[in-house]
């Protein structure tokens, strides 16, 4: 008799493990810089110490992430080379990319060329290519799109020469919230999760940086101006000081790429998502 209870104890105790032990899930991270430095925190200046996907599977240990990111790589370019890029069957797949291919001038395009498949010579064109591979690997996979976020003043910590405006204009008269909107289209006709970082509360550019240092043209002197009044300020990359010091940073840290802080908040977004696959 003691037997028996000691057996059916036991079953009951694998029963109850078996339960709750969650399903092992891969996830593959398609992106741009913003993803791929999630694993070289050093290409920052160490400046931040790990990325939104570090920071997902902290809390979710069940899932196991691929880092898809490339530098400097558009939405386009990805799609050109999709077959290329050794992209693997996964259970869940996001796509962080956008920002790239605004400041590249890559054509923004229309819905009729995701709806249409036409090519990957407009972004339209380029998810409808990248999302028709993920399909074919896994049809059945979750696919999170990620909008870009707002950006201000852009200097690449490593090579001042590297620089950009920020997206509170248009570039070559493209708007990059009609990059985001695209990509909310998008996921709304194919009933995607979508992440709109780019209208994010807490996440405008009143928030990207606390300050950019700039030095006044009368004086000589370097003074921390606040968004919005450094826009047009002149920055000569041979001569000027970096202008994001270590206590400008805010949401990014040299005004396009996450800090920490940024980074967390767009894994807490994700986590939330992620848990509906869990």
């Amino acid at each position: 008799m003691l037997f028996m209870k000691k057996i059916i104890l036991f079953s009951i105790i694998l029963i109850l493990q078996f339960s709750f032990t969650k399903k092992e899930i891969t996830w593959v991270a398609i992106g741009d810089s913003i993803t791929y430095l999630n694993d070289h925190p050093d290409e920052t200046g160490n400046r931040i110490t790990k990325g939104y996907m570090t920071r997902v599977v902290e809390r979710l240990p069940n899932i196991h992430y691929f880092n898809k990111g490339y530098n400097g790589w558009t939405a386009v370019q990805i799609a050109s080379d999709i077959e290329k890029l050794g992209i693997q069957k996964a259970d869940v797949y996001s796509i962080f990319l956008g920002t790239n291919d605004w400041w590249g001038s890559k054509p923004l395009g229309s819905f009729a060329d995701y709806a249409n498949n036409a090519g990957s010579s407009t972004v339209f064109g380029a998810f409808r290519i990248i999302i028709n591979k993920l399909h074919n690997l896994n049809e059945k996979a979750t696919i999170v799109l990620i909008t870009p976020m707002q950006r201000v003043d852009f200097v690449y910590i490593n090579d001042y020469r590297n620089n950009a405006h920020g997206s509170y204009k248009a570039k070559n008269g493209q708007q990059l919230e009609n990059f985001a909107n695209a990509i909310i289209s998008i996921a709304n006709h194919e009933h995607f999760e979508v992440l709109d970082l780019f209208h994010k509360k807490g996440m405008d550019y009143s928030h990207l940086v606390r300050f950019k240092r700039m030095k006044d043209s009368t004086t000589g002197e370097y003074k921390n101006i606040p968004y919005p009044n450094f826009i047009d300020m002149p920055f000569n990359p041979a001569i000027d000081e970096y202008p994001y010091p270590k206590e400008s940073i805010d949401i990014t840290y040299d005004g396009l790429h996450p800090s920490d802080k940024g980074y967390e908040m767009i894994a807490e977004s994700l986590i939330k998502v992620f848990k509906k696959v869990n």
